[in-house]
């Protein structure tokens, strides 16, 4: 029991009381930084993606306006830099620990401080990209619509890829965010096939995996399609598309007309997604 008891006592005392150093590069993090700062830039946006210009002006607003602060052993720019790293390159704690030469704790601490003052700086500056047409459509996350693709059929099923412009294609349901991202997509519908009739089934058919809007939001669709909980169309027999309201000779009038505009500018994102 004596032999064991002093055994524990070696293995604490190795461990916690006279601790061999395991951070001993010449080479600390902050030198690092600054090195890569006064050096090349390609070095210094391959390492924190992003110029040392805009680093600076990063760290001076989150020193003065967003909390981050130093240590007795760290700086801010070191701070800033090891969130950078690990977020830039998807490092791991460990590996971030040997490239500045610090303890997983002190990497682990930093990079929350760090990480909160610039989730405080995102809520500021990241707001809606376009905000004219809040706030009627301010709920609005998605629109659909249809589009045809130019198809090569067999000889005998012609007739029912046959479109309005009398060559075959497919009609494609898509679904897409104001971001320019295709979020749905549901292809190979004969060219004949009526939009609404595409809408309904993606719709009510599980097998096509469609995400329903969740409650209080909603899509825009096409004025053929079923008016339905979710789903806002515009309104019928009124002038709707941009080039209707460009070549006309009077302004708009009404809600009605004032309404369609909007609807139909917001989901003309389709026909630039498609270009880009």
């Amino acid at each position: 029991m004596l032999l064991t008891t002093t055994c524990t006592i070696h293995d604490y005392y190795v461990l916690y009381v006279c601790k061999s150093p395991c951070m001993t590069s010449a080479q600390t993090g902050d030198k690092w930084v600054c090195e890569l700062l006064h050096g090349h830039p390609n070095r210094f946006h391959n390492m924190f993606k992003m110029s040392q210009v805009i680093f600076i002006d990063l760290l001076s607003l989150l020193e003065l306006s967003y909390g981050l602060h130093e240590s007795r052993r760290t700086t801010t720019r070191e701070v800033l830099a090891i969130t950078l790293y690990i977020l830039g390159h998807n490092e791991s704690i460990r590996s971030t620990c040997e490239c500045f030469q610090h303890s997983i704790e002190t990497i682990s601490r930093f990079f929350y401080i760090s990480l909160q003052a610039l989730v405080q700086l995102s809520v500021e500056i990241i707001a809606p990209i376009d905000t004219r047409y809040m706030p009627y459509f301010k709920d609005c996350i998605d629109a659909t619509d249809g589009t045809q693709v130019d198809a090569r059929i067999h000889v005998e099923e012609h007739v029912a890829y046959i479109e309005r412009h009398h060559s075959p294609t497919q009609n494609v349901m898509i679904a897409y965010d104001f971001n320019m991202c295709f979020t749905f997509v549901s292809p190979s519908w004969e060219g004949s096939t009526h939009d609404a009739r595409i809408f309904k089934h993606v719709v009510m058919d599980p097998k096509y995996n469609f995400h329903a809007p969740p409650p209080g939001k909603f899509y825009l669709v096409d004025a053929g399609c079923p008016l339905q909980m979710g789903y806002l169309k515009s309104y019928l027999g009124t002038r709707y598309h941009i080039a209707d309201f460009r070549r006309g000779s009077r302004t708009i009038m009404g809600h009605e007309e004032l309404f369609n505009s909007r609807h139909s500018s917001l989901r003309s994102v389709i026909e630039r997604s498609f270009g880009v």
